[in-house]
């Protein structure tokens, strides 16, 4: 199978079971698509790669690596509270394997089709398995959440759980144990992380900054402190954690929570007088979401446990060029 038969085969859809688009005036085909920004609108754009033996494990079934590809791109949308609008998708094969390619194909326009985003083009080539996914979306002009607004009084909000995939890697590395549905939860987590882009849409306008988690909740909020220019003060053991992930140590849970990286959960900050909007807009997208810390003066993250004392512990996030 060649090149451009490979993309006919696998990528280019039929109109009928496509994504019906305005914002693509040309798709997949030529040079380069044509796209149509809605007046009145910011265009948002992001780009992510997963590389094999980096990103995820060679056991990975294509169906949920198409997925994760797709979803870490849409959660960056998300926590720019964009509509996702199209995407360009490249990737590097070791060899055309058919039955790789099919469900890789069928994993990737499920959730493209959920968000309605469509595919309009990128990239083929044989080599090291690396799969790279480029975003577009759009919010209305001025509206884009940033990790900048940030500002003293403010709550501190994660949504969903955190920590799972983390756990799930353990298991993988033989550190943690789980048996049965546990560790399918776990692995789900890991593997199938639900990009939540109805939660950042509901928060424009309420949410002073936001950003995902994707190296971890303690580098990713840091994030926010230093383009805020702020601080904070994070209850550590307020963190959500799934039936799952609280049957471990509680030096386990705290770890794989603060430092475990993969959740594509959103992190934001909102004002006190907000909490019921913010409660609102939570239920209206069916996302939940836990109060955890607040924004301070006070440069740096300070972390505190059950009882409010301060916790001496260090946790570092994910770093791609990190050696040791």
């Amino acid at each position: 199978m060649g090149e451009f038969d490979l993309i006919k085969r696998y990528f280019v859809r039929d109109p009928a079971l496509g994504v019906s688009s305005d914002a693509v005036a040309l798709g997949i085909g030529d040079d380069c698509a044509v796209l149509n920004p809605t007046p009145g609108m910011q265009w948002l754009v992001s780009c992510d790669m997963l590389v094999e033996g980096r990103h995820f494990l060679s056991t990975v079934a294509p169906e949920r690596l198409a997925h994760k590809a797709l979803a870490v791109n849409l959660s960056d949308l998300a926590a720019c509270g964009a509509t996702p609008r199209a995407f360009t998708l490249a990737l590097a094969l070791p060899r055309a394997d058919a039955v790789w390619l099919a469900g890789f194909a069928k994993g990737l326009f499920a959730l493209a089709d959920a968000h309605g985003i469509a595919l309009v083009g990128g990239d083929t080539t044989q080599g090291p398995l690396n799969i790279c996914v480029t975003v577009m979306g759009e919010v209305p002009r001025g509206q884009a959440l940033l990790r900048s607004g940030a500002r003293v009084g403010d709550d501190i909000y994660v949504s969903g759980t955190v920590g799972d995939a983390r756990l799930a890697l353990e298991v993988f590395r033989g550190t943690a144990v789980l048996a049965g549905e546990a560790f399918e939860q776990a692995r789900r987590a890991m593997e199938c992380p639900q990009p939540r882009v109805g939660l950042g849409q509901a928060l424009r306008g309420l949410a002073t900054s936001a950003i995902d988690v994707s190296d971890g909740l303690i580098g990713d909020l840091g994030h926010i402190l230093q383009r805020s220019s702020v601080g904070a003060c994070l209850a550590v053991d307020a963190l959500p954690r799934s039936a799952v992930l609280a049957s471990q140590s509680l030096a386990l849970q705290r770890e794989c929570g603060l430092a475990g990286g993969d959740d594509y959960e959103l992190i934001f900050t909102a004002p006190v007088v907000a909490r019921e909007a913010v409660r609102q807009a939570s239920l209206n997208c069916a996302t939940p979401i836990t109060r955890i810390g607040h924004i301070e003066a006070e440069p740096g993250l300070r972390l505190a446990d059950a009882q409010g004392q301060a916790l001496v512990a260090e946790f570092s996030s994910f770093d791609h060029f990190k050696t040791s």
